[in-house]
C-alpha cells in the first residue's frame, strides 16, 4: 500500500485552514436564502436575486483586486479576506438581535463574501504554487478537492439539524467563526513568504485589469478549458434552484429526502479526488481532461426524467453521484494544468479572471433558467440545460500541449 505523501508543515497549516473554512461553509450551506425565506419572508424572485445578484456584483467588485493582489504578499491578503468574511457575516446575527435585519443587507453580505472568496482563492493559488513543488501540485489539489466534497456531504445535514434546534442565524455564526479560525491557521504558518514580482509601489494600469483574460484567451489550452468551464459550471449550477422547485414542489419530495439526494452523492467526491493522480499517471493529463471533461457533461440530462417516490430519489442520487465523481476527478487536474501553464507574475490575475467569469456565467444562466422555468416548467428548463451541456465537450482541447510526456513523468514521480 502506498504511503501518504507529505507536502510539508506549511502545506499542512494551509490545508487545515482550508478544511475548517470548507466545513464551516458546508455547515452554513444555503444559509442566506434560508434566512431570507424564514426570517424576512422573501419572495421567490428575491431568493433568486440573492443567489445571482450578490455573486455577480462581487465578481465586478473583485475585478480591480486581481492586479493589486498580484503585487502584494499572499498570506496577508488571505488573512484579510478571511477576516472580512468573518466581520461581514457577523453583522447578520447582530442586526437580527437588534430587529434591524433587511434584505438589502443580505445582498450586501452576499456581494462582499463573493468578492473576498475570489480574492482569497486567487491569492491561495499563487501561494500554493510557490509553496509546493510542481510535481506535488496535483496531490495538493486532490486533497483540497476531497476536503470540499466531504464538507458538503457532512455539513448540510448537520446544519439542517442546527437550524431546527437553534434557528437559521446559528449556522451563520458557525460559518463566520470558521473564517476566523481559517485566518488563525494561516497566521500560524511559519517561514518568510517570497517577495511577489514587481513589488515597487505604483498605480495599477487600466490594462492590467484584463491581463488575466488576455492570458486565458491567448493560450489555446487554457482558452478551451475556460470556455468549457463557463458553460458546464454555469449550466450545472443553474439547475440547482430549478431542482429545488421541481423536487420539493411538483414532485412532493419531503425535505429530508431532498437533503439526502444531494448529500449522499458527495461521497463520490472522495472517490474521484483520490483517483486523480493515479489516473493522470497512467493515461496522461490531456486524455484525462478530454475524457473526464466529456463524462461530466453527459449525466445532467438524466435529471429531466425524475419521477415521484423512491425511484425518483434513486435517480437523483445516481445522476448526482456520476456528476460528482467526474467533477472531483476533473477539477484537480484542471487546477494543476492552470497553474502549470500560468507565469508566476500573472497567477492571481488569471485565477481572478477565471473566478469572475465563472461567477458571471452562473448568474446569467441561473436567471435565464429561472425565466424559462416561469414560461414553461422547471422540468423543461432542466431538460434544456441537460441538452445544452452535451455540446460542451466540443470546447475541450483537441491536442495535447508540447511536453505532455514530461508532465506525465512528473505525476508518476508522486506515486510511491
Amino acid at each position: 500500500m502506498a504511503a501518504r505523501r507529505s507536502l510539508g508543515r506549511q502545506f499542512g497549516w494551509l490545508w487545515a485552514a482550508y478544511a475548517v473554512s470548507a466545513y464551516g461553509s458546508g455547515f452554513g450551506f444555503g444559509a442566506l436564502p434560508m434566512i431570507a425565506v424564514l426570517v424576512l419572508d422573501a419572495s421567490p424572485a428575491q431568493v433568486s436575486a440573492l443567489s445571482a445578484v450578490g455573486p455577480a456584483v462581487g465578481a465586478v467588485i473583485a475585478l480591480p483586486l486581481g492586479p493589486w493582489v498580484e503585487f502584494h504578499r499572499k498570506r496577508p491578503v488571505m488573512i484579510a479576506m478571511d477576516l472580512a468574511r468573518f466581520a461581514v457575516m457577523m453583522t447578520i446575527p447582530i442586526a437580527y438581535a437588534l430587529g434591524r435585519l433587511s434584505f438589502p443587507q443580505l445582498l450586501a453580505v452576499s456581494a462582499v463574501v463573493a468578492t473576498a472568496k475570489i480574492a482569497f482563492n486567487a491569492a491561495s493559488g499563487a501561494y500554493l504554487k510557490a509553496l509546493v513543488r510542481s510535481d506535488d501540485l496535483l496531490v495538493a489539489h486532490a486533497r483540497f478537492e476531497s476536503t470540499t466534497w466531504s464538507s458538503i456531504a457532512v455539513g448540510p445535514p448537520l446544519g439542517g439539524a442546527a437550524v431546527g434546534l437553534f434557528g437559521p442565524v446559528a449556522i451563520i455564526v458557525a460559518d463566520a467563526l470558521s473564517y476566523l479560525l481559517s485566518a488563525l491557521g494561516i497566521t500560524a504558518m511559519r517561514g518568510r513568504e517570497e517577495d511577489p514580482p514587481h513589488t515597487e509601489k505604483r498605480r495599477i494600469r487600466a490594462g492590467e485589469l484584463l491581463d488575466g483574460w488576455r492570458h486565458l484567451l491567448s493560450h489555446s489550452g487554457l482558452r478551451a478549458l475556460y470556455l468549457n468551464q463557463l458553460l458546464v459550471g454555469g449550466l450545472i449550477m443553474a439547475t440547482e434552484p430549478l431542482l429545488a422547485v421541481l423536487l420539493l414542489g411538483e414532485l412532493g419530495f419531503p425535505p429530508w429526502q431532498y437533503g439526502l439526494a444531494f448529500a449522499v452523492p458527495c461521497v463520490g467526491g472522495l472517490i474521484g479526488s483520490r483517483l486523480a493522480r493515479r489516473v493522470v499517471a497512467r493515461y496522461g493529463q490531456h486524455l484525462v481532461l478530454r475524457t473526464v471533461g466529456t463524462l461530466r457533461a453527459i449525466w445532467l440530462i438524466g435529471l429531466a426524467f425524475v419521477q415521484p417516490g423512491v425511484a425518483g430519489l434513486v435517480t437523483v442520487i445516481a445522476v448526482e453521484l456520476a456528476i460528482i465523481i467526474s467533477m472531483s476527478l476533473y477539477n484537480p487536474v484542471l487546477a494543476t494544468y492552470r497553474l502549470e501553464h500560468t507565469p508566476r507574475d500573472r497567477i492571481v490575475r488569471t485565477l481572478s479572471a477565471w473566478s469572475i467569469g465563472s461567477g458571471l456565467a452562473i448568474a446569467i444562466l441561473s436567471v435565464l433558467g429561472g425565466l424559462l422555468a416561469d414560461v414553461t416548467s422547471p422540468r423543461t428548463a432542466v431538460t434544456v440545460a441537460g441538452l445544452l451541456i452535451l455540446a460542451s465537450p466540443l470546447l475541450l482541447p483537441r491536442r495535447p500541449d508540447p511536453g505532455v510526456a514530461s508532465d506525465r513523468e512528473l505525476v508518476s514521480a508522486t506515486l510511491t
